[in-house]
């Protein structure tokens, strides 16, 4: 967390004293919310500002244009190793994960977090890990989590936390989340006030981390880092974070370890996939619905095949055979019936939630 150099737009380095890092986190209804927030932004913004916005792997990737022409600061998909300029808007590629380092950007394909990539933690953990006290976090509009515990990190090694009102929220859940985990969030604010706020802050001196955390923390966020940038370690460092868990990796099907970092429970597995317990479990129940949709049609092709091979039996006169025919098509009829009202159950819950 010593002091690290951007560049300013006239290509000087400096040692800033102000906040000069914005890191910004955004889900669902993060579009709109995030054209009104640079709406104001001043060009002379002595800041350089990082956005992750959850996206599909098959999104055109035209929010860097969007942003662009909502506000006065420059928007754009950097590049892997790209230097970091004050007055100027770093948008989350699609598909790749948004890091920053020691006056660099990194553009890197790592591991799935939180079920997405890119994904909020890892930009909001390095930013914390290489910026400290100068880094300013943001949560906004978006479903479940992601984001929580990188905020968290801000937080604790002296950052600024900022969250969107969860009332002022086209979806709620992920600023309500980020209050209900990470404790003294500094601001809690609709977004249009958000932009006055960064005006102001960013002029301003950080004040020093006091924490006794910090050397564990910042252990932990080097090696969740790591993983990020796709450099795998040993396996047994994890258990330096973490302890294994009795659950698998949805996604790859290893060894889950539980890192509890007390506000915010999360799973991560050795090749890096990192989830928290929210996120962990909306993956298991889509997993589990994948699997019963497919037991489901087997059972009812099953059934049609037995029905086929009855009648097949009765028309060469083998009752015998055409009655055990018939017997398995109604056992796995029965089968299939009890999977959808399983299905119907866990669907009527869903809307309920």
């Amino acid at each position: 967390m010593n002091n690290k150099e951007i560049s300013s737009k006239d290509g000087h380095h400096h040692h800033p004293d102000n906040h000069d890092i914005i890191v910004i986190g955004a889900s669902a209804g993060g579009v709109e919310t995030l054209q009104r927030l640079v709406r104001d932004l001043p060009v002379d913004l002595p800041a350089a500002i990082f956005v992750v916005l959850h996206t599909s792997a098959e999104s055109p990737g035209l929010l860097h244009s969007i942003l662009n022409q909502a506000g006065n600061l420059p928007a754009s998909y950097p590049q892997d190793g790209e230097l970091i300029q004050e007055g100027h808007i770093y948008v989350a590629p699609v598909n790749f994960h948004l890091l920053v380092e020691q006056g660099i950007i990194r553009v890197v394909r790592g591991p799935k977090e939180n079920r997405h990539r890119p994904a909020i933690d890892p930009l909001f953990r390095s930013a914390a890990r290489y910026y400290g006290p100068r880094v300013i976090g943001i949560i906004l509009s978006g479903m479940l989590d992601d984001g929580t515990f990188g905020l968290l990190a801000v937080k604790r090694l002296g950052g600024v936390t900022v969250v969107q009102d969860p009332a002022d929220a086209p979806y709620p859940d992920m600023p309500a989340n980020a209050l209900r985990r990470v404790e003294d969030v500094d601001y809690v604010l609709p977004v249009a006030q958000i932009s006055l706020l960064l005006v102001k802050l960013a002029r301003e001196v950080p004040a020093l981390p006091l924490s006794k955390e910090i050397p564990a923390l910042i252990h932990q966020l080097k090696i969740e880092d790591d993983f990020a940038l796709s450099n795998i370690p040993d396996h047994e460092v994890l258990n330096t974070i973490g302890k294994p868990a009795s659950i698998a990796c949805p996604d790859c099907h290893g060894t889950l370890w539980e890192i509890n970092n007390n506000e915010v429970l999360r799973f991560r597995c050795r090749v890096g996939h990192s989830y928290t317990a929210q996120n962990l479990l909306i993956e298991h129940s889509e997993s589990l619905e994948s699997a019963l949709y497919a037991a489901l049609r087997i059972l009812e092709e099953s059934a049609s095949i037995n029905w086929r091979l009855a009648e097949r039996a009765k028309e060469d006169n083998n009752l015998l055979s055409a009655s055990g025919f018939m017997e398995k098509a109604v056992e796995t009829e029965q089968q299939a019936a009890f999977i959808k009202r399983v299905l119907r159950r866990s669907k009527a819950l869903d809307e309920q939630d």
